[in-house]
């Protein structure tokens, strides 16, 4: 139960218009002159909260001040505005709000992707490299073969696929499952094996992997002594290490010639805008 001496501070910031407030929740203000307290104000009652709620900074600390990131930004605000710095400079250059950027951009910045030794199709040579961070358990990696496979048929000179290992840890074998599609490529199966994995998503288990193995044609006691080898992990893991390192939260995520792609895969909205970056239009 509330105290009234709180209930009444609650009550009062309740009540009070974010555009003309001058007592924030969980912001310190104190060492600002009446001068720059007000322009800091200005700035927090224009500047959108990156949080994802469409409130401005002030706004969202006084209808919800269990936001965090509104309080941090608020308070990083003011600390700028103590050490004599640009406020508005100051929340634009700020994590949070980057990251808010990022949301709504289709693709984002290229970064260096290691492609050496992961399986691949298409011409070497393609102008458009495709990179796949997948999961042979996920559904909706599942979905998303069909959408890769008809980019890949409508630009056959022009697009490569690389697929690179992402197993969740919600999904019980699908580190196995990847192990497996390694140790086939390399005998050369990896297509096939990925097609197979993907086809009995439900019943990867190792039983399953070493018929479907069987079947595929492979060298078996090669099969066996790569699918647990620490080269094939070392593989496995490099990939997760490397989606970490550049952004991939979940599967399948796709990048583009290095730029991540954040829109939907079916063929209507992903086909043009691997013909936007062929033009360069």
């Amino acid at each position: 139960m509330l105290r009234p001496g709180i209930f009444f501070f609650a009550t009062l910031l309740a009540a009070q218009d974010w555009k003309t407030a001058t007592v924030l929740p969980g912001v310190d203000f104190a060492g600002l002159a009446p001068a720059g307290k007000a322009e800091l104000l200005k700035v927090l009652r224009t500047t959108s909260c990156p949080c994802g709620c469409p409130m401005q900074i002030a706004q969202c600390r006084v209808e919800d001040p269990a936001c965090g990131t509104s309080r941090a930004l608020a308070n990083d605000a003011v600390a700028a505005a103590r050490a004599g710095k640009d406020v508005r400079k100051t929340l634009e250059a700020a994590p949070q709000m980057k990251a808010a950027a990022n949301r709504n951009r289709l693709l984002l910045d290229p970064v260096a992707i290691r492609l050496d030794g992961a399986p691949s199709r298409g011409p070497q040579n393609a102008r458009i490299t495709l990179v796949e961070f997948s999961d042979f358990q996920c559904p909706y990696c599942i979905k998303a073969i069909s959408h890769l496979e008809a980019a890949l048929k409508a630009f056959p000179q022009d697009v490569r696929l690389i697929y690179k290992h992402f197993p969740l840890d919600s999904h019980g074998h699908a580190r196995l499952a990847a192990q497996a599609s390694l140790a086939a490529h390399q005998q050369g199966k990896f297509w096939p094996m990925h097609d197979r994995l993907y086809q009995q998503a439900r019943q990867i288990n190792r039983m399953n992997i070493l018929n479907w193995a069987k079947d595929l044609g492979l060298d078996m006691p090669r099969f066996v002594a790569a699918l647990d080898s620490p080269p094939v992990k070392a593989q496995m893991e490099g990939d997760i290490a490397e989606g970490d390192r550049i952004g991939v939260q979940g599967t399948p995520t796709v990048f583009i010639n290095g730029k991540k792609y954040q829109g939907p895969l079916d063929p209507e909205a992903f086909l043009p805008v691997i013909t936007k970056e062929l033009t360069g239009r």
